[in-house]
């Protein structure tokens, strides 16, 4: 799974580099403003005066695609993309220097191979001349993807090593892999005189056993530390090029795809939400939560374990990130645990497993890129995840529960007023859910639009209300290390969709549609095989990528089967909430580790209760679709049909 940290950061000479730096976070600040800043004009001048500003969805979109690549440059620069976490003990071990130039040797040639196939799509936009907005021509915003991939490989290239050598040698395998796609740009031409980085490859597709070798060292260097969009990215246009030649795809097919997904409509809504987490994490909320839920849930026995349940699926509905939940709040709730007589193990357990419960919740990232990508009404699927995801939030609260000292101990009485004072003092953050809910679902504003003033409110919160940030002392750093995360994430969502984009053009899910039409006749069967392979998509993918990757697979399976496609939504997150706790590599697992200092086997021994427990809601998610659809039926969903527009 995913860890935070793909490579050592070298150390930053002093002097201009340092500078460059905080000239480069104030940017990519400015830019997370600008994408806050516009849709709340745009809702503000439709409402008051019904008028908003002239291409804000377009200037909207494309600040996405500029702060998708821009911090994924940030996230290379501090040698921060995302990668599988089990490469830190050989990083660090005797081949560690060697392993560190392969991976960073190959990240750096497909970013190189990528910004080639980004530049097919300038140039293929420049000749049709579409305008973007005030007169620009689209191209020249284009002009992002390959500038960032560039930047990508450089920094990577530079992370490849501790000094020269280590880089140099990075450098010229860059350069001999790198090779074919600068000749494309020298010599070769397309059907209309244009220059293009694809012609050459394409004149003389690569052999099968070209792409096979090249596709092993990719998940060879994902081993030793590769990023994981480089991995992603590097199969996709392995594949690209190996195609048939009679219906050769282009490697700027990836970009294109790469394009369409980041200015979706929807996506500035990942972005905003996960600043308006990181407002709420990096201040004194977390708290301020707890202390709510504890004057509410204290006082009852296993008081501590619904705390955490509820306290975990607030915070990681709004991050949309486990990982952030568990850093975030496992220092405060494990020793509150622990001195209500839990055993430290149970605790363990339970925080872990608590870290993913608000996946979904509005307004949850997860859902909103699902949607995206599987063509689903987000806020039906909102509407179907209230009830599945109290569900496990329940079960998760009622081990805890069971689990608690049955011995008697003092507990605080419950006392209203104190509830009242709590929830006063926090009522500014418990107000943030209504916002989001109200915004969309009263119809006053679009789900990016309550994306941004979700993300304003929590800033305006937490440093004019609170005071627990300073807008000079932390709110350039805290958007910084938002753009660094939400950089990286966006980069894998782009090379999962390159790959995808193969994956649909190469016809695969006809070919799976067929192969399950002739070995799968029970609906049934097809459901446990589903719940089977979504909960191994789970363990070894990040929530984000495999979306990108297996929904557009699976629509056309589910539709075989009469699935709805709301029920599918919910059960395909589910299983991957689930997927988070599955050892050996589940992503909650090694930040459990990480957070607490315990060695990953007593991590996996103390999740196993949990797994099984949210197993069993998991299943219920499955095979009751009654619980998803009952609430989208009250507002007026017809299941298997549109949805109402709102």
């Amino acid at each position: 799974m995913l860890s935070p940290v793909s490579q050592e950061a070298a150390p930053a000479p002093p002097g201009r580099r340092s500078v460059l730096a905080t000239v480069e976070n104030a940017f990519l600040a400015l830019l997370f403003a600008a994408l806050a800043l516009i849709p709340m004009l745009e809702a503000g001048g439709r409402l008051l005066v019904g008028r908003g500003v002239p291409g804000a969805d377009a200037l909207v979109r494309h600040l996405t695609l500029f702060v998708a690549m821009f911090g994924g440059a940030v996230a290379s620069r501090d040698g921060r993309l995302l990668t599988f976490a089990s490469t830190d003990r050989i990083l660090a071990g005797r081949w560690g220097g060697a392993a560190r130039v392969v991976s960073g040797a190959v990240g750096g040639a497909v970013s190189i191979w990528l910004a080639w196939a980004a530049w097919d799509l300038v140039v293929a936009e420049r000749t049709g001349g579409r305008p973007f907005a005030y007169g620009v021509p689209l191209w020249i915003v284009q002009l992002a993807l390959p500038i960032g991939y560039a930047l990508v490989a450089g920094r990577i290239v530079w992370h490849a090593g501790a000094d020269w050598r280590g880089r140099l040698a990075a450098a010229v395998i860059v350069a001999a892999l790198a090779a074919p796609g600068l000749c494309g740009i020298l010599w070769g031409a397309g059907e209309d005189g244009e220059r293009s980085a694809s012609a050459v490859l394409l004149a003389a597709p690569a052999a099968k056993g070209v792409v096979i070798a090249g596709v092993l060292l990719l998940l060879a260097a994902a081993g030793v530390g590769a990023p994981l969009f480089a991995v992603l990215g590097g199969t996709a246009l392995l594949l690209c090029w190996g195609s048939d030649p009679e219906e050769a795809i282009p490697i700027s097919a990836a970009s294109s795809e790469t394009y369409s997904l980041v200015v979706e409509p929807f996506l500035p809504a990942i972005p905003l939400f996960t600043l308006a987490g990181y407002f709420l994490s990096e201040s004194r909320a977390s708290r301020r939560l707890v202390r709510v839920f504890q004057a509410l849930f204290g006082w009852l026995r296993g008081g501590p374990a619904i705390v955490t349940a509820v306290v975990c699926a607030f915070f990681t509905s709004f991050t949309g990130a486990s990982g952030v939940t568990i850093l975030a709040l496992g220092g405060l709730l494990l020793p509150v645990l622990v001195a209500e007589r839990y055993r430290e193990r149970d605790g363990l357990g339970l925080l872990t497993a608590a870290g993913s419960l608000g996946l979904l919740f509005p307004p949850s990232l997860a859902v909103i890129l699902y949607g995206v990508v599987g063509g689903t009404p987000i806020d039906m699927l909102f509407l179907g995840g209230l009830v599945p995801g109290l569900l496990l939030v329940a079960l998760t609260a009622g081990w805890g529960v069971l689990r608690s000292d049955c011995r008697p101990c003092h507990r605080p009485p419950f006392r209203l007023r104190k509830v009242w004072r709590a929830a006063w003092v926090a009522k500014w953050e418990l107000a943030l859910p209504v916002v989001v809910l109200v915004g969309i679902f009263g119809g006053f504003m679009t789900l990016v639009e309550a994306s941004a003033l979700t993300a304003c409110c929590a800033f305006g919160i937490e440093t004019f209300v609170y005071r627990d940030l300073g807008v000079r002392r932390d709110a350039l750093r805290v958007m910084t290390a938002c753009g660094v995360l939400v950089g990286g994430v966006l980069l894998i969502l782009t090379a999962a969709k390159a790959l995808t984009a193969y994956f649909v053009i190469a016809q695969v899910p006809n070919v799976a549609l067929e192969w399950v039409r002739e070995g799968v006749a029970s609906r049934t069967v097809f459901l446990l095989l589903l719940n089977l392979f979504l909960l191994g998509v789970g363990c070894v993918m990040d929530i984000f990528s495999a979306i990108v990757v297996v929904v557009p697979l699976l629509k056309p399976l589910a539709a075989h089967f009469g699935l709805d496609p709301v029920h599918l939504g919910v059960l395909f997150l589910a299983n991957l909430e689930l997927g988070y706790l599955t050892p050996p590599v589940g992503m909650n697992l090694f930040l459990s580790s990480y957070r607490f200092g315990k060695p990953l086997t007593e991590v996996y021994r103390s999740v196993v209760p949990m797994l099984v427990v949210l197993l069993a809601g998991v299943l219920l998610i499955t095979y009751l679709p009654w619980m998803t659809l009952w609430i989208p039926k009250l507002f007026g969903y017809a299941p298997g049909g549109p949805a109402p527009a709102f």
